[in-house]
């Protein structure tokens, strides 16, 4: 039996080495049915995603770092200039909204559509973070 033939309920030579019990064991069924879960790691007997596909994923995702970056600057300069008090929370909230979807893209990495979508919503509220910064 080839890796690729073996159960996915069996453990990797991974999680052996992997701490907290190791997060290379195949995914916990899905409550909903028999549908697989939409955020996991990859299993080591996964296929790899097409190195075309990783690289538009990588250099959207670095786009919205950059323009985070940028936000993070300003938002820090207007902090200095003495900002309002919701102002510090208000930024944090959008721009880690931001990059916990970004991170469930990558985590779905093998799904065909879901990546894009949640790479597209993450734009959303790094904007609102931008509008934010530019208009205070």
């Amino acid at each position: 039996m080839t890796t690729v033939e073996q159960n996915r309920g069996t453990r990797t030579e991974a999680a052996e080495i992997m701490p907290f019990g190791g997060w290379e064991s195949a995914p916990a069924p899905a409550q909903f049915g028999d549908r697989e879960a939409l955020f996991r790691f990859p299993a080591a007997d996964d296929p790899a995603p097409s190195p075309m596909r990783l690289l538009t994923m990588a250099l959207y995702a670095a786009a919205l770092g950059l323009t985070g970056l940028g936000v993070g600057v300003r938002g820090f300069v207007a902090v200095v200039e003495g900002a309002a008090f919701w102002y510090v929370p208000t930024m944090s909230f959008f721009g880690l909204l931001s990059v916990a979807l970004v991170v469930g893209s990558f985590l779905s990495i093998h799904r065909p559509v879901l990546p894009w979508l949640l790479l597209a919503a993450a734009t959303a509220p790094l904007a609102v973070d931008v509008l934010i910064a530019v208009l205070y």
